[in-house]
């Protein structure tokens, strides 16, 4: 298969210039059949012929599978969850905090990067964010930061730049400080190649309904096996112990603590028909046609204009306009679609491998009055 193959099977984009994979990645006609069917014969089939739970089960487990083998993990190393935010949150719930202990986060995260820390505050945690500046990471900055600090948090592929952060290398410089890592990648799978035991990280929370083309609510988490008994999650469940009828009860072993109890599995159906397809195309073909892409944007625009990167790192183009909200609407109105940020006060552009040239050129047409 093909982008362009994969870009028929899309209905969304076959009239509009859709350039907001960054937020919302349209899926495929086959990746919602693969979730419709599972319903089907999960609510019609299985009762009588089958055992529900067992189908469920035998789902996640096929989805999990997919997924470590995807992002170079063991299954056992992999959590289902319902977004990146619910697995962030779920670290978050997870730790024996003491008062005085210290979160280390960017300036650049995404609010499910943020707001689980603020609500740790509230409980005596200290929080330090670590500036940034256009898009990148003072290691120095990050190392004096994270010195005693208990969990650094920071973004692989930054949702306001699209600028790429050295993951191993901040892993290295936390780890070697004693904390424990938390990657928000969101932004990575679907776009670009994607190797957790090459960061080197402890625990990191994605989710597919973005360049994956999934469906919302196909999360997922990775936790390395080494940290894993660390956790203890606050919500449990009987699919997140041993035996749930053991008193006292025993956490599963491995990233399952993180799965808590009855929960739809048409989502994780469907991202592991959405990763397939991904696997099809090839992630290295996929990231060259973005950089391509994104590249011919990027060319285009003014540099005084552009906030990302101009040799792009990933295909989300950040660019400043006088008003992004009113540029956003107008856009949308001749069929572009791209989305404004809140930081910087900019619009963003994320440009895929099932974009073409047409869309870019669209996008840039729409701008020119811009400057």
């Amino acid at each position: 298969m093909t982008p362009l193959e994969l870009r028929a099977d899309i209905p969304a984009l076959q009239d509009d210039a859709y350039l907001n994979f960054g937020a919302h990645g349209p899926s495929p006609e086959y990746v919602v059949d693969a979730a419709a069917e599972f319903v089907r014969t999960h609510e019609y089939d299985a009762p009588v012929e089958d055992d529900p739970y067992e189908t469920a089960f035998r789902a996640f487990d096929r989805t999990r599978e997919t997924i470590a083998s995807f992002v170079g993990a063991d299954p056992d190393e992999i959590a289902l969850t319902e977004s990146t935010t619910a697995g962030i949150n779920a670290i978050a719930g997870a730790i024996d905090w003491q008062p005085g202990d210290v979160v280390v986060r960017t300036d650049l995260e995404h609010p499910a990067g943020i707001l689980p820390w603020q609500r740790l505050e509230r409980e005596g945690i200290e929080v330090r964010v670590v500036e940034t500046e256009a898009g990148r990471l003072d290691l120095e900055r990050f190392a004096d930061a994270v010195v005693d600090a208990k969990l650094a948090c920071f973004s692989a592929v930054t949702w306001t730049h699209g600028t790429r952060l050295p993951v191993a290398e901040l892993v290295d410089i936390a780890h070697d400080a004693g904390a424990l890592t938390l990657v928000d990648a969101v932004q990575v799978p679907g776009q670009l190649p994607m190797d957790v035991e090459e960061w080197g990280t402890d625990v990191v929370a994605a989710a597919g309904h973005k360049w994956l083309l999934g469906l919302w609510g196909g999360g997922f988490l990775h936790v390395d096996r080494a940290v894993a008994d660390e956790f203890e999650p606050r919500t449990v469940g009987y699919r997140s112990v041993e035996t749930p009828t053991a008193d006292p009860f025993e956490f599963a072993a491995g990233a399952r603590r993180f799965e808590v109890g009855s929960a739809n599995p048409a989502p994780h159906v469907a991202l592991r028909e959405a990763i397939d397809v991904i696997t099809e195309i090839g992630m290295e073909r996929i990231e060259d046609r973005v950089r391509r892409l994104a590249g011919r944007l990027t060319d285009e625009v003014p540099d005084d204009r552009l906030l990302s990167p101009s040799t792009p790192e990933s295909g989300l183009v950040t660019i400043d306009v006088a008003d992004p909200a009113a540029t956003v609407e107008r856009l949308s109105a001749d069929g572009i679609v791209v989305r404004a940020l809140p930081f910087p006060n900019a619009i963003r552009a994320s440009v895929h491998a099932v974009n073409t040239e047409d869309d870019v050129d669209r996008l840039l047409d729409g701008l020119r009055r811009e400057w």
